[in-house]
């Protein structure tokens, strides 16, 4: 119900996309590709504003030895095929880690811990527990080893009681991934190609198939409408609140609080409710600000 593509929808004053960017930023790879499908140009053109910007203007992580490239999936044929339309870009020496442009809160030291879990060697999933599992595909397991990823619709009564899900993240050797994604096929329910699928393959090949478990949903949460989209702000915006009085500001009410940039504080920081802080802001050592201030 919106005309502007979806990873460019803003959380925090920043697209979606954006907050994917700059996680993967702090996890010195060599490059990111974006795999745009749904108003791919659209999507490139603002990506390219925003890192052209930030590496002039702002000391941010995505500048130094980060190479933003984009690879178009047209027609939209699944996930596997997606990521199939990035293989020339994925070097074979390296670690791959898939992540998803509409889930905004993952955190870097998760996927470090995925990564060393892959160890070049491994495909590392990431997973999580939900009550309702429904819609996400389910862990299959042998024990402690994985077994397989079954889609929703894809799954057997006895499946859809798996309570464990996965995340749409997972970090696999490039070469390994690359032979795996050629022997994909679309014979399911949905007549698309899954990513989820590499897990047979890889347990067909004897390579190890780990998952590491969170527990912290709000890091694998999309966003599929505007609803979802206001939960993930609060949750992202109480996040910042709970840094920041750790840090020993005092905020009136954490959950009326709205960072959209940076904040900086000295000590004896006092906010009141309903302010608003976007860009980049410094306030110095006891400095109070009353109620429904907006500071850019």
């Amino acid at each position: 119900k919106s005309s502007l593509p979806k990873v460019l929808h803003r959380l925090g004053g920043r697209a979606l996309l954006q907050h994917v960017l700059d996680t993967a930023s702090q996890l010195d790879a060599r490059s990111a590709v974006v795999i745009t499908g749904h108003g791919a140009q659209v999507v490139e053109d603002k990506m390219r504003a925003i890192y052209s910007i930030a590496n002039k203007e702002i000391n941010t992580p995505a500048i130094d030895n980060f190479i933003l490239k984009f690879v178009r999936q047209e027609p939209q044929l699944g996930t596997g095929h997606a990521i199939q339309q990035a293989v020339p870009c994925l070097p074979d020496d390296g670690v791959v880690l898939v992540l998803s442009g509409d889930v905004p809160l993952m955190q870097a030291d998760t996927l470090q811990h995925l990564i060393a879990l892959s160890a070049g060697d491994k495909l590392a999933l990431l997973s999580i527990d939900f009550a309702n599992p429904t819609g996400y595909g389910r862990i299959v397991r042998n024990g402690d080893k994985v077994q397989a990823i079954v889609e929703q619709k894809d799954a057997t009564e006895a499946q859809k009681a798996i309570n464990e899900v996965y995340s749409g993240i997972m970090a696999a050797p490039a070469k390994l991934l690359k032979a795996w994604l050629t022997r994909l096929d679309n014979k399911n329910a949905q007549g698309e190609y899954y990513l989820t699928d590499v897990v047979k393959c890889a347990v067909a090949d004897g390579v190890a198939v780990v998952a590491h478990k969170i527990d912290d949903a709000v890091q694998v949460a999309g966003i599929n409408s505007p609803v979802q989209l206001a939960e993930l702000e609060r949750a992202y915006q109480l996040r910042q609140a709970h840094a920041l009085m750790e840090q020993g500001v005092r905020l009136a009410d954490p959950a009326r609080f709205d960072l959209r940039g940076q904040l900086s504080c000295g000590q004896d920081v006092e906010i009141d409710v309903n302010c608003i802080f976007e860009g980049q802001v410094s306030l110095g050592a006891g400095v109070r600000v009353g109620a429904h201030c907006v500071i850019a």
